[in-house]
């Protein structure tokens, strides 16, 4: 679950991104920007797939997971109104999804969870979608560059597994959003 602490170093971040341009507001959304992100994010997780199924590479099932995330990550929060620019791009991507989307998750899966009517629950399950992104950021960098093969297989497995979670939950909201 996302910490009080964590939320607002988010809203501390996404104010300086926003002051200097690493994170800009859009007025209206190119539907090709758009689309490119959407592709991208299924690409990699097709190919995530392909790789973790044929053994291929643990580290670049995870790598490339992650990349599906990122890319639907992006595509939500451009089609909510926000293009996150080059500059330390994962950072401002992963606290821009606490700042934007977290609640409009949230609003969501209640909607979805309705028939529980446990607002606490869809609270949380918003808080474990949008800190996957910020986990697999974090193993991403770490397993890229400092780990041994046998420790990445179930590593691997789980960057897949989240990845569609996250990427399920993010097209819900582009569905939404219209």
């Amino acid at each position: 679950m996302l910490s009080d602490k964590r939320i607002k170093e988010a809203e501390t971040n996404v104010r300086i991104y926003l002051n200097d341009y690493m994170l800009k507001k859009v007025k209206e959304t190119n539907s090709i920007v758009l689309k490119t992100l959407i592709n991208n994010s299924k690409e990699s997780i097709k190919l995530a797939e392909i790789t973790f199924n044929g053994n291929h590479s643990n580290l670049w099932v995870i790598v490339i997971s992650y990349y599906s995330m990122y890319y639907i990550a992006n595509a939500v929060l451009y089609k909510y109104g926000y293009k996150v620019g080059d500059k330390i791009s994962h950072k401002v991507t992963s606290d821009s999804l606490i700042v934007y989307i977290r609640k409009k998750l949230k609003d969501t899966l209640i909607e979805e969870y309705e028939k529980l009517r446990e607002e606490v629950l869809a609270g949380i399950k918003a808080d474990e979608i949008i800190e996957s992104f910020d986990f697999e950021r974090t193993k991403r960098s770490m397993f890229q560059y400092n780990t041994t093969e046998h420790v990445k297989f179930n590593k691997a497995k789980t960057s897949l597994l989240r990845a569609k979670e996250f990427l399920y939950e993010m097209n819900n909201l582009l569905d939404n959003s219209n």
